[in-house]
């Protein structure tokens, strides 16, 4: 791995968090991910499941995690089974962990390779009655194609029909969307990469640069500090680009007077950063566009003081809908009877902003948390609001990542990330 050794107490907080969620006689297993081919005998860079991962710490194909609290022998209570390493993987795919690396990276004592899993999850299922097994339960899932945890299931289940099933994932969705201080410290850790590559294409964008190549100026700083990459696969939309929401080909030139559209952050040991910026091609704003980019800014200033412990996240985007339909209006794209005359399940500000203004964020970019339960502290949330005008050929998207605190504003992870229209202006004209 590119990043620093995490504290493994991190994640043997995590296995106590997710034991104690647990039922009585009851045994969890995860899997990590396949490494998932492209043809013939390529494959796609290896990305572990953020579960087992959360769990583990393990960031390694064929690795299993075993966790039963209740095992009346004492040292099979956490168990990782690892596909065993030789001289000869050494060679070919490189380092494997070792029994001992593994232990420190994980806190997990016991340590079994891979081979010998059918034997010792025989004797551990005599002593259990119920088995979690680890379904993908995100709101916005779309998943086609069968995992590693999917056959692993598959097999567990009719090898041993007569044992009760209990699901890993709603355990996981409220644990993993509560943010322990070292994960804050990593994904504080991917916001400073990304501002790093932000300040650099700032330095770097002029008329007729190409959107590649701006991809490019990110992936350069972000590789040069232990990142291994975007966190997702990022926007860099010039022009009328920016008013496709999902833009993601990257492939125009930009024009002067044009505005970009980025969205792009780094990843950290796998935690994410998100970042929204929209700066001007040719180092100015026009008149008109720093008239929309503020009432953006304004948008996401305001809707962020609204993330505090308690909020519901469906009642506080009808708030920023309010935010946005104010600033609307005193932009001329929006009046008094389009507003009175609206659908109340489509609201007419959604014509210049149809997305949603805020989302869980940690180990995904979309990640884990029930949205129909209060936001509580620690929780960390994308603030990004936007208008996007096809008819004036721009579109602004502006977002930080913050962090909700017990009292107060949240804290914003991209802080110092700039974002004001002076800010940007200065910068690439300096």
């Amino acid at each position: 791995m590119k990043y620093h050794l995490i504290d493994h107490n991190l994640f043997i907080k995590n296995r106590k968090n997710f034991a104690a969620q647990m039922k009585s006689s009851s045994l969890a297993v995860f899997n990590s991910n396949d490494i998932y081919p492209v043809s013939a005998d390529s494959t796609m860079p290896f990305e572990q499941h953020r579960d087992i991962f959360y769990l583990s710490g393990v960031d390694q194909e064929e690795s299993i995690l075993v966790i039963f609290p209740d095992c009346p022998n004492e040292k099979h209570r956490e168990i990782l089974f690892l596909k065993e390493t030789n001289e000869h993987i050494a060679v070919w795919e490189g380092e494997k962990l070792t029994k001992e690396a593994a232990f420190k990276t994980s806190g997990i004592k016991t340590v079994y390779w891979l081979k010998d899993l059918e034997k010792i999850l025989f004797e551990l299922m005599t002593q259990c009655d119920t088995i979690y097994i680890n379904t993908n339960e995100h709101y916005r899932a779309n998943v086609e194609t069968e995992t590693r945890e999917d056959r692993f299931t598959k097999w567990l289940k009719n090898t041993y029909p007569a044992h009760s099933v209990a699901k890993s994932n709603p355990i996981l969705q409220r644990l993993r969307s509560v943010k322990d201080p070292i994960e804050l410290s990593l994904m504080q850790k991917a916001c400073d990469i990304t501002e790093k590559g932000f300040r650099r294409v700032l330095g770097f964008v002029k008329p007729d640069v190409w959107e590649y190549n701006i991809e490019a100026e990110f992936m350069h700083e972000f590789l040069n500090n232990r990142s291994k990459g975007f966190a997702y696969t990022p926007i860099i939309a010039s022009g009328n680009n920016a008013n496709v929401l999902h833009y993601i080909e990257n492939n125009q030139q930009c024009k002067a007077g044009d505005l970009i559209l980025i969205d792009a952050g780094a990843e950290y040991a796998n935690y994410s950063s998100d970042m929204s910026r929209t700066i001007p091609v040719s180092g100015r704003f026009s008149d008109r566009q720093r008239a929309v980019y503020d009432a953006v800014n304004r948008v996401k200033d305001n809707a962020t003081k609204m993330l505090v412990p308690g909020t519901i996240w469906a009642d506080y985007h009808v708030e920023v809908g309010k935010l946005m339909t104010s600033e609307l209006l005193g932009l001329g794209l929006l009046d008094k009877a389009d507003v009175q005359n609206e659908n109340k399940d489509w609201p007419a500000y959604k014509k210049y902003f149809m997305h949603g203004t805020s989302h869980n964020i940690g180990l995904d970019t979309h990640d884990y948390g029930i949205l129909t339960e209060p936001m509580q502290t620690n929780m960390v949330f994308t603030v990004e609001p936007g208008i996007y005008i096809p008819d004036e050929g721009f579109g602004i998207r502006l977002e930080d990542d913050v962090v909700i605190q017990e009292r107060g504003e949240p804290f914003n992870l991209m802080r110092n990330i700039p974002i004001e229209a002076e800010e940007i202006e200065d910068i690439m004209n300096s």
